[in-house]
């Protein structure tokens, strides 16, 4: 199970950060990632960090602005983001898999969280 948390609706050039605690089967996962989808778009891959080593990747759209990290104890994954813009808006989703390398496909994950709103204003 995956549960995000931290979002929220913040001012552009505000930050926010987002946390994705797994719970479970975690023996199991080697990777997990950030996706976001906006309204009216499709879920687009946004970050990855793996679990059994530190491989990170950050998808050049956001990157400088955003930042992903783990904390291994706690199986908890955080999405940094900073200088916020409008465009940001979107339902952030953590997602999780077995198989180890990067992978930017919806559906190379097996494991999904329910989504947590980051709306950023104008």
């Amino acid at each position: 199970q995956l549960v995000e948390s931290g979002g929220g609706l913040v001012q552009a050039g505000g930050s926010l950060r987002l946390s994705c605690a797994a719970s479970g089967r975690t023996f199991s996962t080697t990777v997990m990632c950030w996706f976001r989808q906006a309204p009216g778009k499709e879920r687009e891959f946004v970050a990855f960090i793996s679990l059994v080593g530190s491989g990170t990747y950050i998808t050049d759209s956001v990157k400088g602005r955003f930042t992903i990290s783990k904390d291994y104890a706690k199986t908890t994954v955080y999405l940094q983001i900073k200088s916020l813009k409008p465009d940001d808006t979107a339902v952030y989703y953590c997602a999780a898999r077995t198989r180890s390398g990067v992978a930017v496909a919806v559906s190379a994950y097996d494991y999904w969280g329910q989504g947590t709103q980051v709306t950023v204003s104008s």
